[in-house]
């Protein structure tokens, strides 16, 4: 018998629900998302939950084993009360996300479902290791660079979740002028610099448009953000000696050449030949890492 598990990923600006088979593959029809966004509360967060997870439980087969639920949020997390304190939705602050999907995906299905929470970030990792670009490292790091900038570790095909569930959160270190990485690197960060400078645009979209088109401010933009990512995972990779860094996130294909920048600014910034020798690659699993990753929580 198939093993399945309800897979939701909560991001800064919408929330995802899938059933992801055992093998690591979505099943057809089960995907679908609700926005969250920077005024997200408790209450909006709690209905977007009902919403993805009736959607995914509605073509869970009949005679299929669903495992539990799985669950990559934004962070900080905190694993062991089941709460979020997000970042990027301030309002949500201690939302209690693991009882929400246990709740909803308990009345859909008129059973006790048990529901596991990871840091968006880590869940990325996992599924990387499992299935994508680290599969045959024995330490990395995964990250995306989006509305936000996360990461997590898997070290001998093991999730690291830290001591509260946060490890690797990369964003919020700090760096030039004590800013985090996320509000130099990030997708709205580099738009904002972007307009400081002179440019008209508004979203990452729109620079990845205009460096395309040679609008020099947008380009500056985009190797600001690479290289600072770079910087911050030369650090990362000298404290925990990564063999490979894999990078998601729809900011981080705002250039094709966006995982060169960054691997050339890692290797520049790093001071010894074991951390300059760690690799950056793009993400093996597209938009559906996170998904996977969150499956893998109660899968693997």
């Amino acid at each position: 018998m198939t093993r399945y598990a309800l897979a939701v990923d909560v991001g800064g600006t919408k929330m995802e629900a899938a059933l992801v088979a055992d093998d690591g593959t979505l099943v057809p029809g089960s995907r679908s998302r609700q926005p969250t966004g920077r005024e997200a509360t408790s209450a909006s967060l709690t209905a977007a939950v009902d919403a993805i997870v009736r959607h995914a439980l509605a073509v869970l087969p009949a005679d299929a084993e669903l495992v539990g639920a799985g669950i990559g949020s934004a962070g900080p997390v905190d694993r062991t009360r089941g709460e979020i304190l997000p970042v990027n939705m301030p309002l949500a602050r201690g939302f209690g996300l693991v009882d929400a999907v246990a709740r909803a995906a308990s009345t859909a299905l008129g059973r006790d479902v048990p529901a596991v929470l990871g840091h968006d970030g880590g869940a990325l990792a996992l599924a990387e290791s499992w299935l994508g670009a680290t599969q045959q490292a024995g330490a990395s790091l995964s990250i995306v660079v989006s509305t936000g900038v996360g990461g997590g570790f898997v070290v001998g095909g093991a999730y690291v979740p830290g001591a509260s569930g946060n490890a690797g959160h990369l964003g919020q270190v700090r760096r030039e002028g004590g800013l985090t990485l996320e509000e130099i690197a990030s997708g709205p960060a580099s738009a904002a610099w972007a307009r400081e400078q002179g440019w008209s645009g508004a979203t990452g979209e729109d620079l990845a448009r205009d460096a395309a088109a040679g609008v020099a401010v947008a380009r500056a933009a985009i190797e600001r953000s690479a290289r600072a990512v770079g910087e911050a995972l030369a650090d990362a990779a000298t404290l925990v000696d990564l063999d490979a860094v894999a990078i998601g996130g729809g900011f981080s294909r705002v250039s094709a050449d966006y995982i060169d920048l960054v691997q050339q600014a890692l290797t520049a910034s790093a001071v010894h030949e074991y951390s300059r020798r760690t690799r950056v690659v793009r993400s093996g699993l597209g938009d559906e890492g996170p998904l996977i990753g969150a499956a893998a929580l109660v899968l693997r």
